[in-house]
């Protein structure tokens, strides 16, 4: 009897490790939440990992995928082909706003032959658009997951206000205590400066905002087992991060970069803010009055909008053999 009763409290313990609480998600219980991810997929390869991490994610609904930050079809095409690699060409694809970012970047081998015209599912010329009409249509709050630069939300807040009203934003945005690799020195974050007028309209619209900073999102990674389980897994999902990451790492090694493929993932930053749109276990949420300056950097002020944000881990341990378990299927 000692030892079934030891063996069941290491399955619960199991249990509570691998699978997170909700807290503070704005739907129903037992409904999933619709979500929107706006990315500039297609230069740092964590916004691959984030979208396959979305895909295993059950508690999510993905109404729509949008390119943003320039290089528009690239961007596109590369949403495509991983959705219906997948088998998820239910899922629409929104092409960016065209700014002034144009070409492919190191994942252009991946879909150097896809014909975007051949996407099984819907492709929107205007992404904008097609973001705007999902969240005034959508009967149920829709989570914005937004991981790059943020032309697209502020082309939307300024073509359609009301989207605020109906909808949260969750973002991979700022740098407030921590800097890049777990610095004490905080960072003018790369999502902020390259655009610093459409992160100050998107942080400052009035719907709810949650964010995860290089504090925290800057520290993940997957090494070991972790990453052995998603480099041996069968699963669509994984074995098309897999060979993206690939392809990416291959690109910027010829570039003279040194890159880790081998033996474990680059920084994860994007797939924190997945996890935020519906779980804030394993970290300490703080919520403070945020401000973008001239910079970009995201400095703390007790006369600005508050804002929730991600500022340091409870367990970011359990958190990596969490996403390593989503991506790999098991």
């Amino acid at each position: 009897m000692k030892i079934l009763q030891l063996t069941l409290m290491a399955l619960v313990a199991s249990l509570a490790c691998s699978e997170p609480e909700a807290a503070d998600m704005p739907t129903v219980s037992g409904q999933k939440i619709p979500v929107i991810l706006d990315t500039d997929i297609g230069d740092d390869i964590d916004d691959t990992w984030a979208l396959g991490f979305l895909l295993r994610s059950p508690e999510l609904d993905l109404r729509l995928v949008v390119g943003d930050h320039g290089k528009t079809l690239y961007r596109a095409k590369l949403l495509a082909k991983f959705l219906e690699t997948v088998g998820r060409s239910d899922v629409p694809v929104g092409i960016g706003l065209d700014v002034n970012r144009h070409g492919d970047g190191p994942q252009a081998a991946w879909v150097a032959d896809y014909n975007l015209n051949k996407y099984p599912g819907k492709i929107y010329p205007d992404g904008v658009r097609a973001l705007i009409e999902t969240i005034m249509r959508s009967p149920a709050p829709v989570t914005v997951i937004a991981i790059g630069p943020l032309p697209n939300i502020k082309a939307a807040l300024a073509l359609e206000p009301r989207i605020a009203e109906k909808a949260r934003f969750v973002g991979m945005h700022g740098s407030v205590r921590r800097g890049y690799g777990g610095s004490k020195e905080p960072a003018a974050e790369y999502n902020v400066k390259e655009d610093v007028a459409a992160c100050r309209d998107a942080l400052g619209a009035k719907w709810p905002v949650v964010i995860t900073p290089l504090d925290t999102c800057g520290l993940v990674h997957l090494k070991g087992d972790n990453y052995r389980r998603v480099r041996e897994s069968g699963s669509p999902v994984a074995k098309a991060i897999v060979e993206n990451y690939k392809v990416w790492s291959d690109a910027n090694a010829r570039s003279g970069q040194n890159m880790p493929f081998e033996t474990q993932s680059t920084t994860l930053f994007d797939t924190v803010a997945v996890y935020l749109a519906f779980s804030e276990r394993w970290l300490r949420m703080e919520e403070l009055g945020i401000r973008v300056d001239e910079k970009g950097f995201t400095v703390t002020d007790p006369s600005a909008k508050k804002i929730r944000a991600a500022l340091d881990w409870t367990d970011r341990e359990a958190f990596e053999r969490f996403l390593s378990d989503r991506v790999a299927g098991n």
